[in-house]
């Protein structure tokens, strides 16, 4: 479980444990993970207590690593998220991403290798970067600005767009009887996530699947909080939009829509 896993379910996340296991230890290679971890957990206002590092030549080769983690966190029982009167017509509020997060990556190396191109080159999307820089940017921490927001009683539910992107996240925040709809025309996606879906041909279900769009988070709020909720969001830093609201599932069996896909390929 990862820091913005902890936020969603309302609590404050308290410590971090790393994990860093490789053929043959690097120490160059191990202190940047570890600053790296030291970093986002600094960014998270959590602890960083260790973890485990492991040397297993018989299952890594060369340089390859695997690095890994878990954040915990503590709540008020009060304070559990999702909140228990969510209802129709609630508003979805979106919080920018700062990429990929990390999410999504076997559909972007085969699309990078598909066009051709090697991660040291200029990012057709930003050629002021790499295709490796950009596609590595850190996953944002929404620590600061969630807990802004959760502790003035603003959230009732939070849910983090990762592997599985909006079709599969957004249903874990709302009760049976409840559709997210979500119009993708609200926001402009970032450059990279054009530049995918054109040069890999992805179709709009498929990035609504597995991307996240430009979107890392989503936060449900009731309509009369809406404008508390924004305002508090972006007075600690955070880029927030209105990208739908909650609906009657009347038979639906998505417990996710996404309206307004054409924009994506544009």
């Amino acid at each position: 479980m990862n820091v913005n896993d902890v936020l969603v379910q309302g609590a404050e996340p308290l410590f971090f444990l790393d994990y860093y296991a490789c053929g043959k230890l690097n120490v160059s290679d191990a202190s940047a993970f570890v600053k790296g971890v030291a970093d986002a957990c600094v960014t998270a206002g959590c602890a960083l207590l260790g973890g485990e590092t492991a040397e297993m030549p018989s299952v890594y080769a060369g340089n390859d690593f695997d690095g890994a983690g878990a954040a915990v966190g503590a709540v008020e029982r009060g304070q559990m998220l999702p909140a228990p009167d969510i209802k129709e017509s609630d508003i979805l509020l979106g919080l920018a991403s700062s990429g990929c997060h990390s999410n999504g990556f076997s559909l972007i190396r085969k699309t990078v290798e598909h066009a051709g191109l090697s991660y040291h080159d200029p990012a057709p999307w930003d050629s002021k970067v790499t295709v490796a820089q950009s596609l590595l940017t850190p996953t944002k921490i929404y620590c600061q600005a969630f807990l802004a927001a959760h502790m003035r009683g603003l959230i009732k539910a939070a849910s983090h767009i990762t592997g599985g992107g909006f079709l599969e996240n957004v249903p874990r925040m709302l009760p049976s009887d409840l559709v997210g709809q979500v119009d993708a025309s609200a926001w402009k996606p970032p450059p990279v996530f054009l530049w995918l879906a054109k040069a890999g041909n992805i179709e709009a279900e498929e990035l609504a699947k597995t991307f996240n769009m430009g979107i890392g988070m989503i936060l449900i709020v009731s309509p009369e909080k809406e404008h508390e909720a924004l305002t508090t969001l972006a007075g600690a830093g955070e880029t927030a939009c209105k990208i739908g609201k909650l609906i009657k599932r009347e038979g639906r069996t998505a417990r996710c829509v996404v309206t307004g896909m054409e924009t994506w390929r544009s």
